[in-house]
């Protein structure tokens, strides 16, 4: 289970509600006691509307006492799953697991995979049905740990893979996978089936639906994927796993603002050996992810997020000025990239040529150019004006493919 969100545009998600809430406890009482009222009154209403037989004044005066007492933002973040979790669990009549005791983290904070489908397996055998909140897990000294993305959907996958499901359903507020956003092409068609991979890199890129390190899981153990609408039950969803059945080139467009280009110019650096670790030794020297990094003979060009690099921009160009001693070092902004990503670009000649057309036609200028050695996706670097242009370009070029 997720927690609640918003009722209506106006309303506020009670995980925001409770990170104030906490917050505002550790320099008013009284704030705080009358943000958790609010939050209370939230809980309260959704049992009583689902007509659940369940004491919540008691779990709410606990939660309550933890927040007094401090326990950590991430165990106040992680309260509205917890709550609706114990809702839902009585609403069905199944019986409740905390995640706490059945989902964990190493000292340093990161997911202990093994450990949780142990003992995540062996806990789920001796229940037929269970309801188990989702987002957060505990740490070795028992304190509670929230994922930093995607948690609830993280740990759907993580329990698909101990129970050794069939299928895992993740019910959200979509039809399925869309071939591109909503909010700038109309009507986009539903993608049916994509492979984990696919998923990925649309993921990865922009799309929203699921985030791309919760399939990891359910990858991991062969577990297909179905995406499917709580407010459309009868909608078939789209279907994710190792392997499907496409009969058309392309599966989606995404992508992403907010990158700037780092182009390094210096001749012979083909040939110049090391020329390569040095430079990125530098990105790494300041913690600078590296998105992407087309290359020619004499020159290569590292995509990084701009916001990465905003406060150290000139310090940065000096340190790699140091590192390579380059002819030219240059860095320019807004820049925006887009995905083209299907499985079946690998059999469909003239990919490229299609796409290129199609900015061509639209009078789009094509900043970068990165095909992915997996021959399933083209990324496409733009000027951050012409970002969505190119994705209706581009959806407008494939939209008559069956998918």
């Amino acid at each position: 289970m997720s927690a609640p969100g918003k009722r209506t545009a106006k309303d506020t998600k009670i995980t925001d509600m409770l990170y104030n809430c906490y917050e505002a406890y550790s320099e008013n009482a009284t704030l705080g006691d009358e943000i958790f009222a609010k939050i209370s009154a939230r809980f309260e209403e959704i049992a009583a509307e689902l007509g659940v037989n369940l004491d919540m004044s008691g779990i709410l005066a606990d939660v309550k006492t933890s927040f007094r007492l401090r326990l950590g933002r991430d165990y106040a973040a992680s309260r509205g799953e917890y709550l609706n979790a114990r809702i839902i669990a009585a609403y069905l009549g199944f019986d409740f697991i905390d995640a706490a005791d059945v989902i964990f983290f190493t000292e340093d904070g990161k997911f202990d995979a093994e450990k949780t489908n142990n003992l995540l397996r062996n806990r789920l055998k001796s229940h037929q049905n269970a309801v188990i909140p989702g987002f957060y897990g505990s740490m070795p000294n028992d304190t509670i740990r929230t994922f930093s993305r995607g948690g609830s959907d993280v740990t759907g996958s993580i329990v698909a893979r101990a129970a050794e499901a069939c299928l895992y359903e993740n019910w959200t507020d979509v039809d399925g996978f869309l071939m591109a956003d909503p909010r700038i092409v109309d009507n986009p068609k539903i993608i049916s089936s994509l492979t984990y991979r696919e998923l990925r890199e649309l993921a990865y890129m922009g799309a929203t639906v699921l985030h791309e390190d919760s399939i990891l899981p359910a990858r991991f153990a062969g577990v297909p994927i179905n995406i499917r609408n709580t407010l459309n039950t009868s909608a078939p969803g789209t279907i994710i796993s190792s392997h499907c059945q496409t009969t058309s080139p392309i599966t989606g467009i995404t992508g992403k603002r907010g990158f700037a280009a780092i182009a390094v110019e210096s001749d012979g650096m083909n040939v110049e050996i090391g020329f390569v670790r040095r430079f990125l030794s530098v990105l790494e020297e300041h913690r600078i992810s590296l998105e992407h990094m087309p290359t020619g003979i004499d020159s290569m060009t590292a995509v990084v997020a701009k916001d990465s690099i905003a406060p150290i921009r000139e310090k940065l160009m000096a340190d790699i000025c140091r590192a390579v001693n380059p002819e030219s070092v240059r860095i320019t902004d807004g820049l925006a990239l887009i995905s083209v990503v299907g499985n079946g670009m690998r059999s469909s000649p003239g990919m490229a040529g299609r796409i290129f057309n199609a900015l061509a036609k639209a009078k789009i200028n094509t900043r970068l150019i990165n095909q992915e050695t997996n021959e399933i996706s083209i990324i496409i670097g733009v000027d951050e004006a012409d970002f969505e242009n190119t994705i209706r370009a581009i959806y407008a070029e494939f939209e008559g493919e069956p998918k």
